[in-house]
């Protein structure tokens, strides 16, 4: 395992979050996130998921089914013990938490998502069922940030292509069930992203039906979790669930 790229995990009060972290990168790029919500009181995983972490060849041999099921299985053991139930996600982690709050509306009470992946607008995506079979990799796409100081996002140099061809149909796959989300919802989007298109969010928008509160991260790029907004990120969230919770026990 990469150095920096554990798991994080706490056992706070019965409300509880979970984060999910993105495409070729790992827990270290939500780990501020989540050490603030537990500073707040909050239950929060954050797990590090299958292929990722090591080495990109790893990420190569898995598929988005391995993804979601490590986070489902973590969703149960926040179930099982909190009356509150937060998912949020950046990126790809951001896709895996909407199709947790689809699957499972009957337990996520929240979705939170930052810059969120439902689709890019490259054209050369068209070639990828093919130039998988090619080519295994291409350079990454990583540390999209404004904020040059500071820790710079710990990810893979190299974009597996089998993996990438498997992101694109939990993409599919959690689009065609985005109407079955059913819990408020906080979505925040940076004003520059130089890896997911504002059409991805304008793609989750026209799908969902329930309430989405739009938060603006003007001074971040896609990290935003580790830019400028960093901050902001987390006030937003902590206010987010705090209301959640307060509402559900006064009901």
């Amino acid at each position: 395992m990469l150095a920096g790229a554990e798991p994080f995990s706490h056992d706070g009060s019965d409300v509880g979050v979970l984060l999910c972290h993105g495409f070729t990168g790992t827990p270290q790029s939500l780990r501020g996130w989540a050490g603030a919500l537990a500073e707040a009181g909050f239950t929060v995983r954050l797990p590090l998921l299958p292929g990722h972490g090591t080495a990109w060849e790893d990420l190569a041999r898995t598929s988005w089914t391995q993804w979601y099921a490590a986070v489902e299985d973590e969703l149960a053991d926040l179930a099982s013990r909190c009356r509150v139930v937060v998912v949020a996600g950046l990126s790809m982690g951001g896709t895996l938490a909407s199709l947790a709050a689809a699957d499972h509306a009957d337990v996520v009470d929240g979705l939170v998502l930052v810059n969120p992946a439902f689709r890019v607008d490259d054209p050369r995506m068209l070639a990828l069922p093919v130039l998988r079979h090619l080519l295994p990799s291409l350079a990454g796409i990583s540390d999209d940030r404004r904020l040059r100081d500071g820790e710079p996002e710990l990810a893979y140099s190299r974009i597996p292509l089998a993996a990438l061809h498997s992101q694109t149909r939990l993409w599919r796959h959690t689009v065609a069930r985005l109407d079955r989300i059913t819990c408020p919802v906080l979505l925040m989007t940076s004003a520059v992203d130089h890896v997911v298109p504002a059409s991805s969010a304008a793609l989750f928008a026209e799908h969902v039906t329930a309430d989405v509160r739009r938060v603006e991260l003007a001074n971040s790029f896609h990290v935003a979790t580790l830019d400028h907004d960093a901050d902001l990120v987390t006030d937003e969230t902590i206010a987010f669930v705090r209301s959640l919770a307060a509402q559900r026990a006064a009901s």
